[in-house]
């Protein structure tokens, strides 16, 4: 840990130990005299150095973690991680967002295919069942942390994706450069908990709460031109909204 980091343990206070030491750990955090990628002292250094037992001092951090503000790597130790994203609700691609906010966006594309719609996505698309549509599935980092999870259908002939594209740019951007005008989308915000197979890509353990978007995006002649159904890491993600009385 920062040598110049002070904790101050109140003894005889009725809050836990563990949650002072977590508490005045994320207050640094929030302040930057603890920036992303700094190293904390390891369970028995900081046990030693607070005069508190190895068990209060790895539930400190194991709080740390499950907020997102903490990251424990194997041969390296526990590091601080950039906070939670925050995400205005605009008709804007994840990416960009990212990009714009400096949280240094990252794409695996783990799916790039053609597959028949079935009756839910072809009604979205506003297509027959069985037609051709495209499907991505893509895992996107923030600051080299995995985020979020995301499954797209578009209609073919749209434009050209491919993997590298994708990796480098973000889908609202390969859509407009390819002289479709997005104009409005319909979302749906919700929350579930991850599978064994979400948790695995994000780094989760299974059953952590994930928040679920649902989103049909529209272009200018009013055809949908995109369907997102994705996830995202509820400790390192959320929604913003702003409301203004009418």
């Amino acid at each position: 840990m920062s040598p110049d980091l002070d904790i101050d343990l109140d003894r005889s206070s009725p809050v836990p130990l563990y949650f002072q030491v977590a508490e005045q750990i994320s207050d640094a955090i929030k302040r930057g005299e603890l920036p992303p990628g700094s190293r904390l002292d390891n369970e028995i250094q900081l046990a030693a150095r607070l005069g508190l037992s190895r068990p209060t001092i790895r539930q400190a951090i194991q709080y740390l973690v499950d907020k997102g503000l903490l990251v424990r790597k194997r041969g390296v130790g526990t590091q601080v991680v950039h906070g939670q994203v925050k995400r205005t609700v605009e008709l804007t691609s994840l990416y960009d967002d990212l990009r714009r906010a400096g949280q240094n966006p990252a794409t695996r594309v783990l799916t790039l295919a053609p597959t028949l719609a079935d009756e839910q996505i072809a009604t979205t698309l506003g297509v027959p069942p069985g037609t051709d549509v495209l499907h991505l599935r893509r895992l996107r980092y923030a600051t080299g942390q995995p985020l979020a999870i995301l499954h797209n259908w578009l209609p073919q002939g749209l434009t050209t994706l491919t993997p590298q594209n994708l990796e480098s740019r973000g889908l609202y951007e390969l859509l407009r450069s390819a002289g479709v005008r997005l104009r409005v989308a319909n979302q749906r915000i919700g929350a579930r908990a991850a599978t064994a197979a979400e948790a695995r890509l994000l780094g989760e353990r299974r059953g952590a709460p994930l928040l679920t978007m649902l989103r049909t995006t529209y272009d200018d002649q009013g055809r949908a031109v995109e369907h997102g159904s994705h996830v995202y890491r509820a400790s390192h993600y959320a929604l913003e909204v702003t409301l203004v009385e009418r």
